[in-house]
């Protein structure tokens, strides 16, 4: 009988109750930075995307996913959440019911570019070229 792997070896995923805090901060930190209260020079009439907040196991601290809108400067609006990460920490705990605000790290999501290569990978001649030359075989129109 083959062996089953162990639950240690698998990598458990978010629990639900993550799942729901890591949404309850990103709709409450949402609603700040729309609301402009961050005032910095980096931040000025920048619209920031919070894409997704992955708290800890234990919610004490939370890393943030985010991209300034077109992906234009991010690593600059990523820097300027980090500096003011303990006030906008400070305006959640007032937002939302936990037990404890989680510390927050900012960090650039990479999806949307990751998103764009693969589509212009998948755009590309050569890839189209292919996709051509399996349509001819299958139509029966090869060699």
């Amino acid at each position: 009988m083959p062996r089953r792997p162990s639950t240690a070896s698998r990598a458990p995923g978010p629990s639900q109750r993550q799942l729901r805090v890591g949404e309850l901060l990103r709709h409450a930190l949402s609603e700040i930075l729309i609301r402009g209260e961050v005032r910095d020079p980096d931040l000025d009439g920048i619209s920031v995307t919070v894409t997704q907040v992955k708290p800890s196991p234990d919610m004490r601290h939370a890393t943030v996913f985010c991209e300034p809108l077109g992906g234009v400067d991010a690593p600059r609006v990523v820097a300027a959440l980090n500096r003011h990460k303990g006030f906008l920490r400070g305006l959640m705990g007032k937002m939302i019911t936990l037990r404890f605000t989680p510390e927050l790290r900012f960090v650039e999501d990479d999806s949307f570019a990751e998103a764009k290569r693969i589509d212009d990978l998948l755009r590309s001649e050569r890839v189209r070229r292919d996709l051509e030359a399996v349509q001819k075989d299958e139509d029966g129109d090869g060699p």
